[in-house]
């Protein structure tokens, strides 16, 4: 069986309830498109039903691959995802859709062709943003002032939880991954600039999810400890290459 031209990773944390949605709504995306593509849901220490509910649409769908991991950490989830995909390109996919799922063709050929890693902005020129309350937007925006200061000038949105690799790419990249909490994809992007693949921001659209399991201020202060944290780990060559890249 030929390998898929796309992978998309989706991380699941406790999330009974909005996974089935979702995937349904994947799932009706896919079979109208004419390329190939898998669904990898990683699930990583649910206390519900989400790797029951999973492993109930993997009987449904034979493009469907259930992982389960017992520690939690999104950047766990993802990057284990992203290590076990098989597609030309590896999308990583909050499960709240919050990017209508039908916006995923502008992150692969032939709408997008030579780039290393695709990431979905909601600041580029031409994205919009739905319902987002102000607080959030203005926490938003001061945070990723600091991730441009400290670590990647230039991109103006890092946190949006949807980002394509090419797979060569994400090997490489997810590989020398060491944080495994949200900070996890300022760190990848991090390494991927030392190494000088190319990124490039796609505007989206965006809904506010009134779900969203980010708390603002205590994810924010954590995120900022993690920025230094890379900041070390770059001084210390954790992000150096090996002999076997």
């Amino acid at each position: 069986m030929s390998e898929p031209l796309l992978s998309l990773i989706i991380p699941a944390y406790n999330e009974e309830n909005r996974l089935p949605l979702s995937l349904d709504r994947i799932f009706a995306f896919l079979a109208g498109q004419p390329y190939s593509a898998e669904v990898l849901v990683v699930e990583n220490g649910s206390q519900d039903r989400t790797l029951k509910i999973a492993q109930e649409y993997a009987r449904r769908y034979s493009n469907l691959r259930v992982l389960s991991l017992k520690e939690r950490g999104k950047g766990r989830a993802v990057q284990y995802g992203m290590l076990q995909a098989s597609g030309e390109y590896c999308y990583m996919c909050d499960v709240d859709l919050s990017m209508p799922v039908e916006e995923i063709n502008l992150f692969l050929p032939p709408a997008l062709v030579d780039f290393d890693i695709a990431i979905a902005s909601r600041e580029a020129p031409g994205a919009v943003r739905y319902n987002e309350p102000v607080y959030r937007h203005l926490v938003g925006r001061m945070f990723n002032a600091m991730i441009r200061a400290v670590a990647l000038p230039g991109l103006q949105d890092t946190q949006c939880g949807f980002k394509c690799f090419r797979k060569e790419v994400a090997r490489q990249l997810f590989s020398r991954q060491t944080l495994m909490g949200w900070s996890f994809d300022v760190e990848v992007l991090f390494i991927a600039r030392r190494r000088g693949y190319r990124i490039v921001e796609i505007p989206i659209h965006w809904h506010f999810d009134p779900d969203s399991k980010v708390r603002v201020l205590q994810d924010s202060f954590r995120m900022a400890l993690d920025l230094f944290k890379i900041r070390l780990n770059a001084l210390r060559g954790v992000y150096d290459r090996n002999g076997n890249e």
